[in-house]
């Protein structure tokens, strides 16, 4: 058996701008990874870099080439732990670069066997959380749009961005426009620890489910405070990046939310979930803003996962790829035949 491996570079624009504490997003540069064995079968895999994180389109572009060689010298899409051992050995950072080549080998080693993913791993596709919609930061008026658009779309999850001077504002105004809708706050490690604790007893009064990340991840101490006097739950974000965050948060937070842009590749996101399991805490995975030649694969750990936030291919324009309808919220695995993670190149 030999592999051929090639990767291109893509600049997709967003359906309109998409604003944090942290900044706005226009477009989003992602990398395509595709691994073509010798019957003609292409696995295609895809990479969401984050420059908070230290990755930027530039510096997985500049890696891959080497990640690649890894591939082509193993050969095999169905020895996925000797090549992910090994392209760790080559780049121990830029995980969204190996992710892109770990979803990649997972596709096309599903597709040579005729199953679903999720079928490769044994999970139970009828156990799949719904994703949440993410309402980021804008004018009031074009909140409640957002929101009340959301929520006739059938979204039963919107996840709100905070981490200004408006979020109780933000908050009420999301609450009208969709009063049935579950609502969880994002601060992106926007708040003290204090004005944590402070606006969780009224985000209680307006049924928000639960906390992402208000603390900077510079601040465990910050964020065990939060987490132990907080009226709502707490879930970890940008504390918790690989498996070996999850020790040192499990005592700080209810909820690890993992990235598979994050972790470096599906079988590290894997062990991250059961490594979550096993400290007592509940597992969401989340997502960048990201094409479905990622997201597809994300939504095969769904049967794993107590929440969803894998919306990142709903905000773009238009996707290069086609993958799952995730319109609505519902992750679509159960009765699903198409091979490997399911992303189709338009």
């Amino acid at each position: 058996m030999s592999l051929e491996a090639a990767f291109e570079r893509v600049s997709m624009e967003l359906d309109e701008p998409f604003t944090i504490s942290r900044g706005t997003q226009t477009e989003a540069e992602n990398l395509i990874v595709r691994v073509t064995d010798d019957a003609g079968a292409t696995g295609v895999g895809g990479a969401a870099p984050a420059r908070h994180y230290g990755e930027t389109a530039d510096t997985v572009e500049a890696v891959l080439p080497g990640l690649l060689s890894v591939v082509e010298e193993v050969g095999d899409p169905h020895a996925l732990t000797t090549i992910e051992s090994r392209m760790r050995e080559v780049v121990q950072d830029n995980p969204a670069a190996r992710c892109a080549v770990s979803i990649a080998l997972h596709d096309l080693a599903a597709k040579r066997l005729g199953v679903p993913l999720y079928r490769l791993w044994g999970l139970d596709a009828t156990a799949t959380p719904d994703t949440s919609f993410t309402v980021g930061i804008d004018t009031t008026e074009r909140i409640r749009e957002k929101a009340a658009d959301a929520a006739d779309a059938g979204y039963p999850i919107l996840k709100v961005k905070l981490g200004g001077d408006r979020d109780r504002e933000i908050v009420e105004t999301v609450r009208e426009a969709a009063p049935n809708a579950t609502i969880r706050v994002d601060a992106n490690e926007a708040w003290t620890p204090r004005e944590t604790v402070e606006k969780s007893e009224w985000l209680a009064e307006l049924g928000v489910e639960f906390i992402e990340q208000p603390v900077p991840a510079e601040d465990p101490e910050g964020l065990k405070f939060a987490y132990e006097r907080s009226a709502l739950p707490i879930a970890a974000d940008e504390s918790c990046v690989t498996a070996a965050d999850i020790p040192r948060i499990a005592d700080r937070c209810d909820i690890a939310n993992l990235k598979l842009m994050k972790t470096g590749g599906l079988l590290e996101a894997r062990r991250a979930i059961a490594t979550a399991r096993s400290h007592g805490l509940e597992v969401m995975l989340g997502c960048m803003v990201e094409s479905n030649a990622s997201i597809a694969a994300a939504t095969h750990l769904a049967p794993l996962l107590d929440y969803a936030d894998l919306d990142g291919s709903l905000l773009l324009a238009e996707d290069p790829f086609d993958g799952p309808d995730l319109t609505g919220g519902a992750i679509p695995l159960d009765g699903v035949d198409r091979a490997g993670t399911g992303a189709i190149e338009r």
